[in-house]
């Protein structure tokens, strides 16, 4: 199973992900319609812009001589500089209608040649032509979907005798979209990468690193080592953690205290009472230097505190590392607190079974590494 930050993390970023993904989408949807009413916003505008512009540039009522649409003196039909003109100045494509059918435009067919002769679509025909009414709306241009405009044009009478349009392509309410959408998602994940940034380091230094502190301690007391009181910072849950241990490491100390001072043999009390001057049990003194060539130990040569099976331990991932180590290197390879861990690795310093030598950094104090002699072997150890 994966570890408590890669799963917080994770769950973390999983939240954000289904957050985001909700509000693109939704976000999406908004902008789609948004899109439509600006598409249909600018249609409008733009036809009566264009509008006005033929006004100017041909003087006149709309007519229809000789089966070709006029303005004034000027012909429509199948007249392509007015209608690219005002193509250009809009975007948008523009066409003049002769009754229901194209005499003047921009639209392209499929073949890429100009549309001229073909047909509005029935439900256009049917609000300008039949109605007299304008139509806003998306609309099917020679097999193209737009956003268009279209208004009835009157002649002298007032009689509709054909069609002005402009249409605003597809592509551009997609485009609008899709470069809105992009700019989200970047924005969205640089965000999201912030958030996991900031959250892995809350993560490491006020949850993960104090758990493994007090792990490292509570592993020490399972294995019968003297331990000290963890300080650690955290959140409320943690640092109650923490007293417990604490309260913990306590106890076990007084407990140890009491045994000792029930185990204490029946002669020493009575050699006390019946001497005036109390002898203490001189400490077993430890050799400051074995032979290089000797590192038998026993758990009775071991002083107070120190076991063999976790010496054995320690020396094993020295040797195995085949460079200098520094304790903190030692307590995270063993699991064991750096305190514990140093005075295993002082007492092989001061049996000759290892060398240190300091390592000197930019800043702060030098670090003491350890490594093995060249004799020393882990059979050794008994």
């Amino acid at each position: 199973m994966s570890s408590l930050k890669h799963q917080i993390l994770f769950l973390m970023l999983g939240s954000l992900v289904v957050l985001a993904t909700c509000l693109i989408f939704i976000l999406g949807l908004h902008l789609k319609h948004r899109a439509v009413d600006a598409a249909i916003v600018k249609a409008k505008s733009d036809l009566a812009t264009c509008m006005e512009i033929i006004h100017l540039k041909n003087p006149g009522p709309w007519q229809v001589k000789d089966g070709q649409l006029y303005k004034g003196q000027n012909q429509i039909s199948h007249r392509t500089e007015l209608v690219d003109h005002l193509s250009e100045l809009t975007g948008d494509t523009v066409t003049l209608f002769l009754g229901d059918t194209r005499v003047a435009t921009t639209v392209r067919s499929v073949n890429g040649q100009r549309a001229i002769g073909t047909k509005v679509s029935d439900a256009v025909a049917e609000t300008v032509l039949k109605n007299g009414q304008t139509y806003l709306g998306e609309a099917n241009v020679v097999g193209e979907l737009y956003q268009t405009a279209y208004e009835p044009i009157r002649d002298i009478n007032g009689d509709i005798i054909g069609i002005f349009y402009v249409g605003i392509s597809k592509s551009y309410a997609q485009a609008f979209i899709v470069n809105s959408l992009i700019l989200l998602t970047i924005f969205g994940l640089g965000v999201t990468l912030i958030v996991a940034l900031v959250t892995w380091f809350f993560i490491q230094k006020f949850v993960i690193n104090p758990l493994h502190e007090i792990t490292l301690g509570t592993r020490d007391v399972a294995t019968g080592h003297a331990t000290e009181k963890v300080d650690v910072t955290g959140p409320r849950e943690i640092g109650e953690l923490a007293v417990a241990f604490n309260q913990m490491v306590e106890r076990l100390e007084d407990i140890a205290d009491e045994m000792s001072k029930v185990s204490m043999p029946r002669d020493s009390h009575m050699d006390i009472e019946s001497s005036d001057v109390i002898k203490l049990e001189e400490p077993e003194i430890i050799p400051q230097e074995l032979p290089k060539q000797n590192f038998n130990f026993s758990q009775r040569g071991l002083p107070k505190g120190l076991n063999l099976l976790t010496l054995r331990q320690i020396i094993s991932f020295v040797c195995e590392k085949n460079e200098p180590v520094s304790a903190e290197n030692v307590a995270e390879g063993v699991n064991l607190t750096r305190v514990t861990v140093r005075r295993y690795l002082e007492f092989l310093e001061q049996y000759g079974a290892l060398t240190t030598d300091l390592k000197y950094g930019t800043v702060g104090r030098p670090v003491k590494l350890f490594q093995p002699v060249h004799n020393l072997n882990i059979k050794d150890i008994e």
